[in-house]
């Protein structure tokens, strides 16, 4: 029982992670980035330079962030800027994206799998169950991550007017606030926080250029039960990850992974607005 409790706790952290820097460009745009997973794979791969060069693996993470926020705001720049008007096409631009930075990640790493270092090594034992460090150190990392984008959305000048655009883009263009930098900010801030995720979910199995794809799923549902909310995001991570864990456990990993898909839908159908309490 504690070996799942602890799993259920680090698989929600672990999709909390990735999917933070999803639910804010949905949030601020209304638009999904399926280039999230081709910008988690990036990341990922930040990670295993990081190994490759033998320095020390946390230097990944700000690696990958770089990566990430230098190849979202180009993204933003040349391509999305032009499509906001047009959300459907947008999102077929974003996956053109997510393709091409597969396919230029083939032609410089090939198509094999490749392994990072994780940063940190060895297990915890807690209540007699031994358990991996790192697992638990990504835990506190969501739960930082949750605090700092909350407090910058609540107690920033920059927070605040994006908090304007989500509500109301209209009247916040009418009291100045420039919502194309708002925009162009979060997109940037979205995928650098993706390029992280993946540079910090690759040393717990391994990364080729497709990893992303599966993650883009889990995000992509858990997004649309959440909203535009970092809380309601925490809450669908905890439940859909949790259901995720208990079926995988006794029914097999190919059950599991279709659990969250499936229960979004079924939460979609029941309560259209999911877990938002907006």
């Amino acid at each position: 029982m504690i070996p799942v409790l602890l799993d259920t706790i680090t698989t929600a952290a672990l999709l909390y992670i990735v999917s933070s820097g999803l639910l804010l460009v949905f949030g601020v745009m209304k638009l999904i980035n399926f280039a999230h997973g081709g910008l988690m794979t990036l990341g990922g791969y930040a990670a295993v330079i990081a190994t490759a060069l033998g320095v020390n693996p946390w230097i990944g993470i700000p690696l990958a962030a770089l990566f990430g926020g230098i190849v979202g705001l180009g993204m933003e720049r040349v391509v999305v800027r032009s499509l906001y008007n047009r959300p459907l096409d947008a999102i077929l631009a974003t996956w053109g994206l997510s393709i091409i930075i597969g396919q230029i990640i083939t032609l410089v790493f090939d198509r094999g799998v490749h392994f990072a270092e994780p940063p940190v090594r060895g297990v915890i034992s807690i209540l007699g169950e031994p358990y991996s460090t790192y697992r638990l150190i990504l835990t506190a990392l969501a739960v930082l991550l949750g605090l700092a984008l909350t407090t910058a959305l609540r107690g920033t000048s920059l927070g605040l007017s994006t908090r304007a655009v989500i509500m109301n883009e209209d009247l916040a263009r009418g009291l100045g606030i420039n919502s194309g930098l708002v925009r162009s900010i979060t997109f940037t801030l979205g995928s650098g926080l993706a390029a992280v995720a993946g540079a910090l979910i690759t040393p717990l199995s391994s990364v080729d250029p497709n990893m992303g794809v599966a993650w883009l799923i889990s995000a992509f549902m858990l997004v649309l039960v959440s909203g535009s909310s970092l809380f309601s995001l925490a809450v669908a991570s905890v439940v859909l990850g949790g259901a995720q864990v208990v079926v995988s456990n006794y029914f097999g990993s190919v059950l599991g992974g279709m659990t969250i898909a499936v229960l979004a839908a079924v939460i979609l159908r029941i309560r259209p607005q999911g877990f938002s309490y907006e």
